[in-house]
């Protein structure tokens, strides 16, 4: 009897790499599900299809999604796995639908094998677990794995008000305007631009929600958006009933750069968006005024929304949030919200700052070890840890902007990013604690022992800044001054990202600067250089020209050319040339970051492959 064919599709699948030496790449197959085996081939035009691989279904252990933050570097972003006999094979779908239908047809026709009792939800990465950090491959999982399901479910989390019911019986449907990281254990997390079904309205800061594999948690209110209806009153830049000349006296009266609300227009259904600004007038001096834009909708079937230039977005707290890091044609962003009810709701990553603060009377301040931009670095002493505390000099910068900073660094957590433990914003000047880092700054640590580092080391630097940069990148985070200097070394050896000082945050990877901002024009893109426009690519341009320091052991780049004549190279298409220590394919990964055009440069996750792998013997730790 021939086995019946239960699905097919064409999807992407990892190398398994069975041997240390094999190479890691994605390729696109053809995958048949049937009910004996898991097969998948390589279609060709005009060719018959290869069979490259086939799986047994009953040797089949595990299968089940995979949850990762880190950047997916093939065109499908939605993976599971198969674990058979000892290997594990990654697929990766076009979308979560299709990825859910796989995983659910291959657990129904693998439930009576000799399954696994726990699985790793994360994936296999440079030697360890990235869900648990065991370096044994075939180590246990760390979680239950679930044969019936396609996710382990959660109990449903107790409401904030148990009396209280339902606003809406029916099925709400809402949109991740932002990434959320749960603070507790009945909060769910957010994928930015992803549905989820809302369960709970009841409480004004936090919402119950479910997510498309059976998970329920709470998420606060203000970081989703509903796809239909106009609900904005729990957004506290909207004010309902306020007249033009109103929002005017009342932006005026605040005085804040960038201060704004949303209100509605004269016409039933239509909002305008008002927003104070100092910006310089015609003759060049500081002209307060106040500004006014409509929301417009296109003028298809489907409602989108846009400001003064078409970025055009489902939702209007979408619209807000993309334009509140964005000018993006408006004459300033949306800085600060306000509101005539002083009253209303707090920003939720306001109100966990308590657990970031750090009193002051725990910090113990010694000698200085290093300056920015905004001010001094000291090394210090805090719970009984050696830490680096950056003193933020008088006058360098508002409290707002000092917290905004602060705010932008609690979001990032990566073992390759020198992490911020706290602010003091109790104290003049105001701190931020970040880990110590022993070994100083990259480009003084590479200086210090020119002619003593190995090509391994040199290799395990690069990847190390790369990992960092690659989670920045998929994080839609721009660094802005990527350098040699700015990436600091562990007592272990390791290199991390530092200096966020001019990071932005930024939601559609580009940030154009309307103030003429300085910049190192050495390790800068020409895109930079001519129309002050920065990118993640102009970052990978960036991180070329620190390949070329490591590997030159901290030289400058262009030591003996001022600032025009290294401009002048550029426009005529030179480039810093190999280093006498670099290999001929680092040489052209270097070559791949400088091209001309930003789109012809890779990203972050295909340098990271693009890389040689890290080796086994090297010194430096690992994520």
């Amino acid at each position: 009897m021939f086995p019946r064919v239960i699905m097919k599709g064409t999807m992407i699948k990892k190398s398994q790499q069975k041997r240390r030496t094999s190479p890691c790449n994605y390729k696109e197959r053809f995958f048949v599900l049937d009910t004996q085996d898991l097969k998948y081939s390589e279609r060709r035009p005009g060719k018959k299809p290869t069979l490259k691989g086939c799986i047994v279904l009953s040797r089949i252990k595990c299968v089940e999604i995979v949850c990762s933050d880190v950047p997916i570097p093939c065109s499908y972003k939605y993976p599971f796995q198969v674990f058979h006999d000892s290997h594990y094979l990654y697929i990766f779908a076009p979308d979560n639908d299709c990825r859910q239908r796989w995983v659910r047809a291959l657990k129904e026709e693998t439930k009576y094998n000799n399954l696994v009792v726990k699985y790793h939800p994360n994936f296999w990465m440079d030697g360890r677990w990235k869900c648990c950090h065991q370096t044994e491959k075939l180590a246990t999982g760390c979680q239950e794995y679930d044969p019936m399901g396609c996710a382990s479910k959660k109990p449903l989390p107790e409401i904030p008000d148990p009396q209280t019911e339902l606003h809406d019986p029916g099925q709400r449907v809402v949109v991740a305007l932002q990434d959320y990281t749960p603070l507790g254990d009945k909060d769910l997390p957010l994928q930015k631009d992803q549905e989820y079904i809302l369960t709970d309205a009841s409480h004004s800061d936090w919402w119950i929600i479910l997510d498309n594999r059976g998970n329920t948690g709470f998420v606060p209110s203000t970081y989703v958006a509903e796809k239909s209806g106009a609900n904005f009153d729990r957004f506290e830049w909207y004010n309902k009933d306020i007249t033009r000349g109103q929002a005017e006296e009342l932006l005026m009266r605040e005085g804040k750069e960038g201060g704004f609300m949303v209100r509605d227009s004269r016409h039933a259904g239509v909002y305008t968006v008002s927003v104070f600004t100092k910006a310089p007038g015609s003759n060049g001096e500081k002209n307060p005024r106040v500004k006014h834009y409509q929301i417009r909708e296109t003028e298809t079937g489907e409602a989108a929304f846009y400001l003064a230039e078409k970025y055009l977005f489902n939702t209007i707290p979408e619209l807000i949030h993309y334009h509140q890091h964005n000018a993006a044609g408006l004459i300033t962003r949306l800085r600060h919200p306000v509101s005539q009810d002083r009253g209303c709701s707090q920003d939720p990553a306001k109100l966990c700052k308590d657990q970031w603060e750090v009193d002051p009377e725990e910090l113990s301040l010694g000698q200085e070890v290093g300056s920015g931009q905004f001010g001094l670095v000291l090394e210090g002493r805090w719970r009984e840890s050696k830490v680096a505390v950056k003193m933020v000099r008088e006058g360098a910068m508002s409290e707002e902007e000092f917290i905004e900073e602060a705010r932008i660094m609690t979001r990032l957590s990566h073992c390759k990013l020198v992490q911020l433990y706290g602010v003091c914003t109790q104290h003049s000047p105001m701190y931020l604690v970040f880990e110590f880092m022993e070994n100083g700054c990259l480009s003084d640590y590479l200086r210090a022992r020119r002619g003593r580092l190995s090509q391994d080391v040199m290799l395990g630097m690069c990847l190390d800044v790369s990992e960092g940069m690659a989670y920045l990148e998929s994080s839609n985070f721009i660094h802005r001054d990527l350098a040699a200097r700015n990436c600091l070394v562990s007592k272990n050896n390791e290199v991390k990202v530092s200096d966020f000082g001019m990071t932005r945050f930024v939601l559609d990877d580009q940030y154009t600067s309307s103030l003429g901002s300085k910049f190192p024009v050495k390790w800068s893109a020409p895109e930079v250089i001519k129309y002050c426009k920065f990118s993640s690519k102009s970052d990978v341009w960036s991180f070329g020209v620190l390949m070329w320091e490591v590997y030159n052991e901290g030289r400058l780049p262009y030591e003996h050319r001022s600032n025009a004549e290294v401009v002048e190279s550029l426009n005529a298409g030179l480039r810093l040339l190999k280093p006498r220590l670099a290999p001929q394919p680092i040489y052209l990964l270097m070559e791949w970051c400088w091209k001309e055009k930003p789109d012809d440069r890779p990203s972050f996750a295909l340098l990271l492959h693009g890389l040689p792998v890290r080796p086994v013997n090297q010194d430096n730790s690992l994520c």
